[in-house]
Formats: structure tokens, C-alpha cells, sequence
């Protein structure tokens, strides 16, 4: 049982995607081989994550590890990079080694033009050797990327999930997020995927954006439901460090601007509902009647997941690892020019080891934050305790605000605890995780 720190009065601390994040992460002096580090893990299901860092622009609220465009014959040199890295890392897995799921991320894969694309899943197929038309590939897209040609290449290549980032379907909302789109872009695109046959469409918005209403909000709503995506994320706008909005600065003050996206939040998580929506977790909704109805979210951060790119994280039981990390363009750039001129990819080169709590603590915020919970019986099975002893100090506090459900099986989130997220997730964090993100230098 360790200390937690004090509950904040915000209930937007940070999202919280994966455990440790990143800035976690240090340097490895000892460059451990990946052959090493992959030798007595599981294999039988692994997810295989490609990241693409470019995008057409940089949209005000984005503190993801992208570069916007680049010069002629980058992507060219990134994805022969990629290949060499996918070789390098194929050959520290066992033979036997097999993918359950894979995804393009980024940055914006749909940057990459159709025929780069094609050798994108090549990459995947003859190089990593997941076969893309038989396990679930998830894809994310912006709509002035969403072109025909591009969609006809991942929906040809198996692709089940596609993943639009919208934000916002009003014009004046979407500029004040410095997302520059017109709505009839949107709609185009949406029209156009929808066209190409995916079988989930995944639709991003954000609320708490200067100038949102609560009427406007639903309406972007409204817009979003009228082509009955499979999937919505509702995403809180942050406004962080080295990004548009934060040179921007914050319209409202804390206390306002927090009470105006908790509203905001309430209503669309009971418009959804009310439309025949589950909710998955704070951010996604799934409907009713989806092809994956039922499916718990993807969690980035399970063991046995294998990253390719410059800006992808891989974990094993012992270590997640991945290459350095930077929002500012600058810091991007050069890492991404380390990248495509590296040849060695059998080595790690910045990560964090996972000791046995920390193992505890990264199960305990990936299954909390869901809302189906944590059943205690599996906790139990699977590190010989329960988490009212691993964790009585956070549990008990959460219990304190009424952010945990009484349920005696599982460990369960409130509506209300649900609602703070980006709260408990932080609260969660060890000591030592904690330091080392405070003691990273933003870049």
C-alpha cells in the first residue's frame, strides 16, 4: 500500500491511454536486446501497432507525437525504415509468434497516399506476417485524407474499424479548435467511407471547445448519429503545453471551463444513451447493434503488444520500450530524421521496467476505467491479493466521493466515477511514475 496524492478539485487531470505514459520512460543504458526481451513472453495473440507521425495540419488541442508534412521523399525513407525495423523485430519473436489485432495510428495514417498504403500493409502482411484480412485492423483518418482512393486500398486490405476525427460539425467550433474543415468536407467523407463498406465507423468528437454550447454540442451530436456510426468518442477538450491552445490560453477560468465540460459531458452521455448507445468507458460509446457489441475497448497498453514506428510503445511483462519522445516540431523532427536513419532495431532504447506493482497498478487502470469494471475474482487469481489491500488508501478516498459502485463481485466506477475518469486514472499512478513525469522536461 503506498500514499496517494490528495484528491484534486478537477476532474480533468489527464488522459489516461496507457500506464506508464511516456514521459515516464527513460533512456536504457544497457540497450537490452528485443530477442531478449521477447524470449519466454506469450505469443499466441499479440497486437501489432504501426504508427505514421505526419499529418496535413496540427490541430490547436493535438499534443500527439506527429510532423506536419515534410520534405519530398520522407515518407518514402520512414516506411523504408519501418520495414527494416519490422525484419529486425519479427526476427527477435518466436516463430510461432501470432497477431489477434492490429492498428495504424499516428499522426494521421491516411496521410500516406494510396500506393503507401498498399506497401503500409505489405509491411504488415510479409514482413510481420499478420494477416490483415482475418484478424480486426482498425484504421484512423482525417476527413481531408478520407479520399477514395485510400479507402478503396484499406477496405480492399481488410480493414474493419476506420476511425474519423471530426471534433466538431460546426465550422466556427472547429476553427476555434484551429481544426480547419468546413462541415461539407466532413459530410463528404463520411459519405465516402460509408461508401467503401467498413464494417465500424468510429467518430471523434470534443466538447468544451470557446464558443460551445450545450445546443450546439447536441447538434454536433445530431450530425454525427445521422450516419449511425458503430462507435463515438466523446473527447474533453485539454488545453496542454506546446500546443495551439495553449498559445493560445485558456478562454475561462478553471473553475468554469471544468463545470462547462462536466455539463457538456452529462449531456451527450445521456443523449447517446438515449439514442440505444452502451457506455464503454468516459470516452466511448458503442451502439446497441454494432458488429462489435459486447467487445471491451482495445487497451493499449496490455502486454504482449509490438509497436513499429517512431512514435509506437511495445510491451512486454518486463519492460514497455519505444523511441524518445517530443511534442515541440522541432524536437519531432529530429527524431523522426533519428529514425529513418537508424539501422539498428534489435535493441531498446528508452523505457520503463515493470516491477510487480507496477504490473498490479497498470491491470487496476485499465480495467477500472471501463465501465463493466474489474471482477475481483480474476484480480485475485491473477496476483494472489485483492485490490481493497494493494490499493485501500485510493480505493477508500474514490469510495469517500462516491465514485465506486457497490457491487460484490466487481470493482466498479459510478456513473459519477465514471464521469471523473481523468481523476481517478492519475490517482492511481505509483509515486515513482508520478516523479518521473513531473521530472520530465517537456519538448
Amino acid at each position: 500500500m503506498t500514499t496517494a496524492p490528495p484528491l484534486p478539485d478537477s476532474p480533468y487531470q489527464s488522459y489516461v491511454y496507457a500506464y506508464p505514459h511516456k514521459t515516464a520512460y527513460r533512456p536504457l543504458p544497457d540497450r537490452p536486446a528485443l530477442r531478449e526481451l521477447w524470449a519466454g513472453e506469450p505469443q499466441h495473440a499479440l497486437s501489432l501497432y504501426l504508427h505514421i507521425p505526419f499529418c496535413e495540419v496540427r490541430c490547436g488541442f493535438c499534443n500527439l507525437f506527429t510532423r506536419i508534412g515534410g520534405p519530398e521523399g520522407l515518407t518514402t525513407a520512414y516506411l523504408d525504415a519501418l520495414e527494416r525495423q519490422a525484419v529486425a523485430v519479427r526476427a527477435a519473436l518466436d516463430e510461432g509468434a501470432r497477431f489477434a489485432l492490429a492498428a495504424f495510428g499516428g499522426g494521421t495514417p491516411t496521410y500516406l497516399t494510396a500506393a503507401e498504403l498498399e506497401r503500409l500493409c505489405d509491411i504488415t502482411e510479409r514482413r510481420m506476417g499478420a494477416d490483415l484480412r482475418a484478424i480486426p485492423l482498425s484504421v484512423e483518418a482525417s476527413p481531408a485524407t478520407a479520399t477514395a482512393d485510400r479507402l478503396e486500398v484499406l477496405a480492399a486490405r481488410g480493414t474493419t474499424r476506420l476511425s474519423l476525427g471530426v471534433q466538431s460539425f460546426v465550422d466556427q467550433e472547429a476553427r476555434s479548435a484551429v481544426r480547419p474543415q468546413q462541415r461539407a468536407e466532413v459530410e463528404a467523407a463520411l459519405g465516402r467511407i460509408r461508401a467503401a463498406g467498413f464494417p465500424v465507423l468510429n467518430i471523434d468528437l470534443i466538447y468544451g471547445i470557446d464558443g460551445q454550447t450545450e445546443a450546439s454540442w447536441l447538434h454536433s451530436l445530431d450530425a454525427a448519429l445521422a450516419w449511425q456510426p458503430e462507435e463515438l468518442y466523446l473527447y474533453p477538450l485539454y488545453v496542454r503545453p506546446l500546443t495551439g491552445l495553449a498559445r493560445r490560453g485558456e478562454q475561462d477560468g478553471p473553475a468554469t471551463w471544468d463545470a462547462r465540460r462536466l455539463a457538456l459531458y452529462r449531456a451527450g452521455r445521456d443523449h447517446l444513451l438515449g439514442h440505444g448507445y452502451q457506455q464503454v468507458s468516459m470516452r466511448m460509446f458503442r451502439r446497441a447493434a454494432s458488429p462489435q457489441a459486447g467487445a471491451s475497448e482495445y487497451a493499449c497498453q496490455t502486454d504482449g503488444m509490438v509497436g513499429l514506428g517512431c512514435g509506437a510503445r511495445s510491451y512486454t511483462s518486463r519492460l514497455h520500450y519505444s523511441f524518445d519522445y517530443a511534442v515541440n516540431a522541432t524536437e519531432v523532427r529530429a527524431i523522426i530524421d533519428d529514425y529513418v536513419g537508424t539501422d539498428d532495431f534489435e535493441h531498446a532504447r528508452h523505457g520503463y521496467r515493470m516491477a510487480a506493482e507496477e504490473s498490479r497498478r497498470r491491470h487496476l487502470v485499465q480495467s477500472l476505467l471501463q465501465a463493466e469494471g474489474m471482477p475481483l475474482a480474476d484480480y485475485r487469481a491473477r496476483f494472489g491479493s485483492m485490490p481493497t489491500e494493494d490499493f485501500a488508501t485510493e480505493l477508500a478516498a474514490f469510495a469517500e466521493r462516491g465514485w465506486l459502485a457497490d457491487d460484490p463481485d466487481r470493482l466498479l466506477l459510478s456513473p459519477e466515477g465514471l464521469a471523473h475518469s481523468d481523476a481517478v486514472g492519475p490517482l492511481l499512478f505509483s509515486p515513482e511514475v508520478r516523479g518521473r513525469m513531473a521530472g520530465y522536461q517537456a519538448k
